[in-house]
């Protein structure tokens, strides 16, 4: 945490940034603290656990639907269709690990956690500590570049100072990344199982044996599977299309939520809470198929605003929130779809503009 303008007497010394980033503070408090009253007192962060329950209810038995599916018809390369509902159904799987991430779905914390391991871990081979840790770091900073994770340089980059620093292939990359960026979210699936069998090493034992086992407990529960529905070949081809397309749809899930939007200046003044992530973030307008599609991501300012509000609640909190934004003067960027890929493409593009010139 910065010094206050107390801190500094205290020491003995002067800082004289000090008194305008404890101005700036309180002024953040007071732009985000009517919103959380109203919030409050419309009940909207109150759980929803029958919800909650329903839908994980429904999509055990679709998964456990789909999978029977690949048991019966494993030995036609009709399977392969089933891929596809697969991967869905793991887009509502990884979604729900996202809300026990949360807080959202149990009051107890405890209880949180057994829901993100099982469905994370378990269900998915997604390590539930990892995203956790990342998704984290994301919210309480996003699109800052020296503290948001997913702005950190990868595969792709999102600023031309990073992009100047790319040499060989990943150069190569840059330049196209906009065109590759759909193309690559093919290979997300395994990418996300990767990552955390590596942040496992960072656990301590005990978090490391919980959730290496469960992560072990999914590789050979889903290679028997395919191995004893279907021939070696079938089961390759399957597990490809699979994770493909689980990647395909988790990444297009959450790539329209701040790509392209407001990167903070890492040596400016530091924003308060509502600034930061509103003008961060984007909204997709749509119906029920945006909110079963985007599992809920698509009312990404209202969440990043009260990442415990349960799900449901976020379309109730909109109005309120939208109100308070511009009682404000603060832009509440909500977008089609297909619009707010063609933004984040475009900032793709442009980070990349120089190197192909």
């Amino acid at each position: 945490m910065p010094p206050t303008a107390a801190d500094s007497t205290v020491r003995g010394t002067v800082d004289p940034g000090a008194a305008v980033r404890g101005a700036a503070r309180a002024v953040g408090a007071d732009e985000f603290s009517p919103l959380l009253r109203s919030v409050r007192a419309a009940g909207l962060l109150e759980r929803r656990t029958g919800w909650y329950a329903r839908s994980i209810a429904l999509n055990l038995l679709l998964l456990a639907a789909t999978w029977a599916g690949v048991l019966l018809v494993g030995g036609s390369w009709w399977v392969l269709a089933l891929a596809l509902p697969a991967a869905v159904l793991g887009g509502r799987t990884a979604f729900l690990g996202h809300d026990a991430g949360h807080q959202q779905i149990a009051a107890g914390r405890r209880v949180n956690r057994v829901i993100g391991l099982v469905h994370g871990n378990l269900l998915l081979g997604m390590g539930v500590g990892w995203w956790t840790d990342k998704h984290n770091r994301h919210h309480a900073n996003p699109n800052h570049i020296d503290k948001d994770p997913d702005v950190g340089v990868g595969a792709l980059v999102w600023t031309q100072h990073q992009a100047a620093e790319r040499v060989g292939f990943a150069r190569w990359m840059t330049r196209h990344q906009a065109k590759l960026f759909f193309p690559l979210l093919l290979l997300e699936g395994v990418a996300l199982k990767v990552s955390g069998i590596q942040h496992l090493r960072h656990q301590s034992p005990r978090e490391r044996l919980v959730e290496g086992s469960l992560l072990a407990i999914h590789l050979v529960g889903y290679t028997a599977l395919l191995l004893c529905a279907m021939n070696p070949l079938h089961a390759l081809a399957f597990a490809a299309l699979h994770h493909a397309l689980f990647g395909l749809h988790l990444g297009s899930a959450f790539a329209p939520n701040h790509k392209g939007m407001e990167m903070p200046d890492p040596d400016g003044d530091r924003w308060g809470h509502l600034r930061r992530q509103v003008l961060t973030s984007r909204n997709v307008r749509g119906g029920p198929f945006t909110d079963f599609f985007l599992g809920g991501l698509n009312y990404q300012i209202d969440h990043h605003l009260f990442p415990s509000m349960p799900r449901p609640n976020l379309r109730a909190a909109q109005p309120l929130i939208r109100a308070h934004c511009a009682r404000l003067g603060l832009p509440y960027t909500e977008t089609g779809l297909v619009e707010s890929y063609r933004q984040g493409l475009a900032h793709m593009h442009e980070v990349g503009a120089e190197l192909r010139s």
